[in-house]
């Protein structure tokens, strides 16, 4: 069971993460100020953090994010945040933050990122492929093959499946793939994304009667190996 801290001065929004974490499986723990924050954060062992940015009571969330990282503690940090701007996540991210989420938001997408965060966190640094079902992707020499059938992808398409890949089995929402694959360097009001997915369907599966990379409706998309 994961342990997770979220620092939130919200009551209200403190206690529904809480929720909603509790609901995913997770061992939780809560504070309000960056300062508890901060301490609960150095003398636990979490396997996520979950930090508003806008923090009251002194010590704000990237003063806490940055004493953290000073403290030698590399925990994942997801950053919430209601400051949307390119810049100001990127700024959160350089400041030592693992990913960054803006409000408001859903918790499926929140949990999503959680996991994503702390599989991350737990992959050996041996790796040198992925594979789902008869799909292989080869992180060295960058080659794709299905059920020994070799795909050409282009660069975009393969960072897309990698991520996809490296995901596999959750589901993966719009904003996660245009903040992993293109870099924030997109309007997300485009549908480019949903161009490349279908461009990844067909190559993946011709014939259309075995797909992988299905659409939650509402949520995103998720690759899994065909029943």
């Amino acid at each position: 069971m994961p342990n997770v801290l979220v620092v939130e001065d919200d009551r209200q929004t403190r206690e529904e993460i809480v929720g909603a974490l509790t609901d995913h499986g997770c061992r939780v723990d809560s504070a309000e100020t960056g300062r508890d924050g901060l301490m609960l954060a150095v003398a636990g062992q979490y396997d996520a953090i979950v930090l508003d940015r806008m923090l009251t009571g002194g010590l704000e969330g990237l003063g806490m994010l940055a004493a953290l990282r000073s403290a030698g503690v590399v925990t994942p940090v997801l950053i919430l945040s209601a400051l949307s701007a390119v810049d100001e996540r990127v700024r959160g991210l350089r400041a030592g933050g693992d990913d960054y989420l803006t409000k408001p938001f859903e918790f499926i997408e929140l949990t999503a990122r959680l996991d994503a965060l702390m599989r991350r966190r737990d992959l050996p640094a041996s790796v040198q492929e992925y594979q789902v079902g008869s799909l292989r992707l080869d992180l060295l020499t960058r080659e794709v093959t299905c059920a020994g059938r070799p795909i050409a992808l282009l660069p975009r398409e393969y960072r897309l499946l990698e991520y996809l890949m490296q995901h596999a089995g959750q589901t993966i929402s719009r904003t996660m793939l245009f903040e992993a694959v293109w870099d924030y360097r997109l309007d997300e009001r485009t549908n480019v994304i949903d161009v490349h997915i279908s461009r990844l369907r067909k190559k993946l599966d011709p014939e259309g009667s075995m797909p992988m990379i299905h659409t939650v409706r509402g949520s995103g998309y998720t690759l899994r190996a065909p029943e």
